[in-house]
């Protein structure tokens, strides 16, 4: 492809060079590829420059000129830059696709895989982006980032409408937001699930990832908004969205439900949409699911789902992996699997299973490493507040040290007065937790989820939940 066409919108530069392929990482550049250069928080492409030459690059876009052979498109914003070349480079893809953009804090996946099997319900080929990878098809490609890089995901747009997808439901992470991974994107619809406190080891403040989460529904974006009306930031949102529509439980909403019901088996109740009633029954746990539910019905029911198909589609769902997933039981005990590593996802989790637990509930969980440290006394606060007991452990410690982690946990426990050990290997907690377990008691191993590794000093060693509790009771 000719590089004017690729570049067509990012500059006015008609260089006549023919390109084989798009690549912003220096060490996977091949022959041919057009090479993209721009500035992080921690490291500098440009500075690869003479490293991608010598690769055969056939040229790079960058935002400054360079001491370098290869000819040089000069751009303001080299990601605004990549993400409009890869549009183009794979046909414009995005548009011949029905996308559905997921955001906030906590809900985002379980909210996209809602939202397929309604629009699968509803006769539709669908795909998903986000957390637990990429699936369309008979295909699953494991997952790296939420939100993958504009190269990438657009190269997955193309191949959906190969395959005859027809709507996308995808996670959209306040880092895709911050860097303009979907710049040019043009969403059916927009989503926002909440917003508490997360990622502050990135942004400045939370007003900083506030504002940031408030991008998706600027300038266009969303033809519609679905919106959190419960909660502040939401609020906020909907006095500039477009065509919003609200969901809630507290305050004034198109979208809500009464009667809510929570058992081991799911939770039910009855969803009211803009006055037309029908009962949902989830297989899944919790008043959070009711808002994910919420969020999935006011989006299915904007984009002319009927009703009765929203219903027959939400108690499909099985599932989702590691979101308050029932792991299995031990001794007359039950033991649930969460990927709650926020304090808010912990919390709503803890208070869940508090509702429903006739024994005991213990908790099992760490703190990332090289992530937001102000967190860590705060879930150990909340899991003190509802746990009779717990453990702390590791989670992903990368390049910290385990033992300063989980000193941090406790700072928030130690107040309360409350019973728990610590247990470096996240393994041997876990073994230790279970075997714990008496008739009526839940036991929540929180924070990883569906994580299939456990990140320590770099390396990603082979590490999930659900299969070692599964080793573990057999």
């Amino acid at each position: 492809m000719k590089l004017n066409q690729i570049l067509k919108g990012c500059t006015e530069d008609e260089k006549d060079i023919e390109v084989t392929g798009l690549c912003a990482d220096s060490s996977k550049v091949k022959k041919g590829d057009l090479f993209f250069c721009y500035s992080g928080k921690q490291f500098d492409s440009h500075s690869c420059a003479e490293q991608v030459a010598k690769a055969g690059a056939a040229a790079i876009v960058c935002e400054r000129r360079l001491n370098c052979p290869l000819p040089q498109i000069i751009v303001k914003d080299g990601r605004a830059a990549v993400a409009q070349a890869a549009r183009n480079f794979y046909g414009n893809a995005d548009e011949k696709l029905k996308i559905v953009a997921v955001t906030g804090t906590n809900g985002k996946t379980t909210t996209t895989f809602m939202l397929a099997e309604i629009f699968k319900a509803d006769g539709k080929k669908t795909g998903i982006i986000g957390t637990l990878g990429i699936l369309y098809g008979d295909k699953f490609i494991s997952p790296e980032l939420t939100t993958p890089d504009p190269i990438y995901l657009h190269s997955v747009f193309k191949d959906m409408v190969d395959c005859g997808v027809e709507y996308v439901f995808m996670e959209v992470s306040a880092h895709a937001l911050y860097f303009d991974k979907i710049a040019g994107i043009t969403f059916e619809a927009g989503i926002f699930t909440n917003c508490s406190q997360d990622h502050l080891d990135f942004f400045n403040s939370m007003r900083e990832y506030s504002e940031c989460k408030k991008k998706l529904f600027k300038d266009g974006r969303c033809k519609i908004s679905i919106i959190n009306s419960d909660d502040h930031l939401g609020r906020e949102i909907a006095a500039f969205a477009p065509d919003a529509v609200m969901y809630g439980l507290k305050n004034p909403a198109d979208v809500f439900a009464v009667d809510i019901a929570d058992s081991v088996e799911g939770v039910s109740f009855v969803i009211n949409i803009f006055d037309e009633l029908y009962d949902i029954k989830l297989h899944l746990l919790g008043e959070y699911n009711v808002y994910n539910a919420m969020a999935a019905a006011a989006c299915a029911d904007a984009l002319g789902v009927d009703i009765e198909t929203i219903a027959s589609g939400l108690s499909r769902l099985e599932k989702v992996d590691g979101r308050l997933e029932l792991a299995g039981s031990y001794n007359g005990g039950s033991i649930f699997v969460d990927f709650a590593h926020t304090p808010d996802g912990l919390e709503k989790s803890l208070k869940t299973l508090k509702g429903l637990c006739k024994g005991k509930l213990y908790c099992l969980f760490g703190c990332g490493g090289n992530r937001d440290k102000t967190k860590r006394p705060v879930m150990g606060s909340i899991a003190a507040k509802y746990a009779d007991f717990c453990i702390i452990t590791s989670d992903n410690p990368r390049y910290e040290d385990p033992y300063e982690i989980i000193t941090q946990i406790e700072e928030g426990l130690r107040p309360s007065g409350k019973a728990y050990v610590t247990v470096t290997d996240r393994q041997t907690a876990t073994e230790y937790a279970v075997k714990l377990l008496k008739q009526g008691d839940i036991l929540l191993v929180a924070g990883k989820g569906g994580e299939t590794y456990q990140e320590i000093m770099g390396i990603k060693h082979s590490y999930n939940d659900n299969t070692v509790i599964k080793n573990i009771i057999s």
